[in-house]
């Protein structure tokens, strides 16, 4: 939950960021006021173009931030000359993948983490990072690592990450135009029998700000949905690369291991490691259980 808690702040954190620059142009180009002079449909166009540009601009900013952010935050070591034979194997098996999946070679890279994981991320499929955590190398042998790395590969060609960015900026658009909307009506049902001068009244602010987190979570909780459904796919993909033995096999690992998600916000998502929870909590999970993961791969023939 707390790394659910991050993700909707981080995209929060965005939304306002783009809000006030929204409303340092409204103010020199007097945006909202050509909107308003139109009418009441004319100011629901305004908010759906406010809308628009913040929800998606939000979503690609973070993908376009995406490889950078992950290689700050995660101390990732991207291998540009390899130093030991392990580096030499880890680069030789993504280029194998790569080629059999016809995208562009990606960066490789390793980052400390005691936990074995993996992600990958890149606004684009062939400017894309592959990381393993040093506790992957540590714990696994090289065919459950090479499953694993056919599993982000999968991610990488399949464009999961701009999937995944659309997806967020959809349902950013609509959370934004919604909690604004009915913070308008709510604003103008307490105001009645008031005269108003135009704009927005005191509740319409608190009203969109509380439906804008709540509706911002029932979005977390469709993405959270569709990267669990992405998983199984990427699984499929890498017992396609590796074997479907060896992507079984790098799964029982993480179960031995009792691998949690431990990458931060939104990378947790494209991570090889995570879902363990029930109940409410499982709508939150950014991947299945791991025991329906192995049950999926040894029902597929």
């Amino acid at each position: 939950m707390k790394r659910v808690l991050l993700l909707v702040l981080t995209n929060f954190a965005v939304i306002v960021v783009l809000g006030i620059v929204w409303n340092i142009l409204d103010s020199m180009f007097g945006i909202s006021q050509m909107f308003l002079s139109m009418g009441l449909p004319a100011h629901f166009g305004y908010i759906a173009v406010m809308a628009l540009v913040m929800g998606f601009g939000g979503a690609f900013i973070s993908l376009w931030m995406s490889k950078g952010m992950a290689k700050r935050s995660m101390g990732v070591q991207v291998i540009s000359q390899p130093q030991n034979r392990q580096e030499q194997w880890l680069l030789d098996v993504v280029q194998r993948q790569a080629h059999a999946v016809g995208i562009k070679m990606p960066e490789v890279g390793i980052f400390y983490s005691p936990e074995p994981n993996a992600f990958a991320t890149g606004a684009r499929k062939n400017d894309a990072l592959v990381a393993v955590s040093q506790g992957l190398l540590d714990h696994m042998s090289q065919d459950e690592v090479e499953a694993v790395l056919g599993h982000e590969m999968s991610h990488v060609a399949n464009g999961d990450m701009v999937t995944q960015t659309l997806l967020q900026g959809v349902l950013n658009t609509f959370v934004i135009f919604l909690s604004r909307v009915l913070g308008y009506v709510i604003d103008s049902f307490m105001s009645r029998g008031e005269e108003r001068q135009g704009g927005f009244g005191f509740g319409y602010y608190i009203s969109s700000i509380v439906l804008e987190i709540l509706f911002g979570f029932l979005a977390t909780i469709i993405v959270m949905w569709f990267s669990r459904w992405r998983e199984f796919h990427a699984d499929k993909g890498g017992a396609n690369l590796a074997g479907r033995h060896k992507m079984i096999a790098a799964l029982r690992r993480l179960q031995q291991a009792h691998a949690t998600e431990d990458l931060p916000g939104e990378f947790a998502a494209f991570g090889i490691a995570g879902g363990i929870g029930d109940g409410l909590k499982r709508l939150f999970m950014t991947h299945p259980p791991l025991e329906e993961r192995i049950a999926a791969l040894e029902a597929a023939r």
